[in-house]
């Protein structure tokens, strides 16, 4: 080996520990020690956007303790609906969990699937501000986010009348930026942006952008996945997950959101240790409409940047390896543009999808405790039965919230740059775990 590089390997190794750590956070919504309520009708009760958004911020922000509950209802409107009358919903299902932050989604049932009506748009008007009385006489300080309804497919398929149903959400929607504004609440628009998605990708797969919402009412995890977008831009949520920017020319390493050390270079390549502040946002792509759906929006470029550059390497391709896993081949002069590893197979996106399932899981067993024992078996069975069922399960739950905020935790991991090229990988996610 060269003696000159030795050396300057050496002096990498030292100027290493001296990352750039970056400034926290604080314009994001969302706090350490929230307590979150999504609120809504059956959009919500799908529990996707809601559980995307839950993984963002838990992989984003391991060190939070940040508690979210799912009370969703299908068929849900401002006056209530299946699971019984909004007083009720609003007693049972939101009440109780004491939140510091609530979104609610309504309008899609409420506007009934037809042109604009003043009567009906009045009805809507009135029960919503109802709603927000009793929130804010039983919440004080609740920070309130009123969702613009998710879009009625009128773009991959003609409307059912002129102008379209997805217009009148949309009228719905300025009254709820109206409100929000007299009322002190913020919004979040999860109609404009997902509209301008799929117009997108009808133009590049006409049939395909037909799954982003395949009924025109319920969005797919596809579309989905780019309403979660739009309620986290709308709650400013960071961008980056970390930054490593290595210039072996000047021996300069800038890190930000993780600490880059032990840095070494020898013969045929670049070694060094990672310990990142957050994970990347796993995103499922072996599902051809959320690959649409990325390529159609700017979900990455707004929530999913995790960027790595080396620069000054000497052969003209190189291989990375994480852990010993090999990530992917790459050119020198990809790597000295930089590369975005949150959209490869890295350990660290492993352990996010690991995080994802947990998310599911305490959100069904929440499900299952709710809507399969508390409403159906309350006033049949005895009130002290039914509370050592339903303690049992939130019991079952808290373990596995336990669990997914230990799984979020970033782990030390080993970067290793060689052009001991073995095998080719593709370079793009290829998870299956939603």
């Amino acid at each position: 080996m060269n003696r000159l590089l030795l050396a300057f390997g050496t002096l990498l190794t030292a100027i290493a520990p001296s990352f750039v750590q970056a400034a926290d956070d604080t314009s994001f919504a969302i706090k350490d020690g929230d307590r979150v309520v999504f609120y809504g009708d059956s959009i919500t009760d799908q529990r996707l956007y809601t559980t995307f958004a839950e993984t963002f911020i838990v992989t984003r922000f391991p060190g939070w303790k940040v508690d979210f509950t799912h009370s969703g209802w299908g068929g849900d409107r401002v006056g209530g609906g299946g699971g019984g009358p909004i007083d009720l919903r609003l007693e049972r299902d939101v009440f109780p969990y004491k939140p510091t932050v609530m979104t609610i989604m309504l309008g899609m049932n409420d506007a009934s699937y037809r042109a604009f009506d003043q009567k009906i748009f009045d009805t809507y008007a009135n029960g919503y501000r109802h709603i927000i009385e009793k929130l804010k006489a039983n919440l004080p300080g609740l920070r309130l986010t009123l969702i613009v309804p998710s879009p009625f497919d009128d773009v991959t398929r003609p409307a059912n009348f002129e102008g379209g149903y997805n217009a009148v959400l949309l009228r719905y929607g300025q009254f709820l930026k109206e409100l929000a504004g007299s009322s002190g609440a913020s919004v979040a628009d999860l109609n404009t942006s997902v509209v301008e998605a799929t117009k997108k990708a009808k133009e590049i797969d006409a049939k395909l952008s037909e799954k982003l919402n395949p009924d025109r009412v319920h969005p797919s995890p596809a579309g989905q996945l780019l309403m979660a977008a739009a309620l986290l831009r709308d709650w400013h949520a960071p961008a980056l997950v970390s930054s490593v920017d290595i210039d072996l020319t000047k021996a300069m390493i800038h890190a930000e959101k993780t600490a880059a050390t032990d840095l070494k270079v020898v013969d045929n390549g670049v070694s060094w240790t990672q310990l990142d502040q957050a994970l990347p946002f796993p995103v499922n792509m072996k599902d051809e409409a959320t690959k649409l759906a990325l390529k159609s929006s700017s979900f990455v470029q707004d929530l999913n940047r995790q960027p790595l550059k080396v620069n000054g390497l000497k052969a003209d391709n190189y291989q990375l390896k994480i852990d010993g896993k090999v990530v992917g081949d790459f050119s020198k002069a990809d790597l000295a543009k930089g590369i975005n590893l949150a959209e490869f197979p890295t350990p660290m996106l492993d352990q996010a999808f690991a995080v994802h399932a947990l998310t599911l899981e305490h959100n069904n067993v929440h499900f299952d405790r709710w809507r399969h024992w508390q409403v159906p078996y309350k006033g049949r069975v005895t009130d002290e039965s039914l509370a050592k069922v339903m303690e049992a399960l939130d019991s079952v739950e808290a373990q596995l919230v336990a669990k997914q905020r230990e799984t979020a935790t970033p782990k030390p991991r080993r970067f290793e740059f060689t052009t001991d090229i073995r095998r080719r990988v593709a370079g793009f996610i290829d998870q299956d775990d939603w």
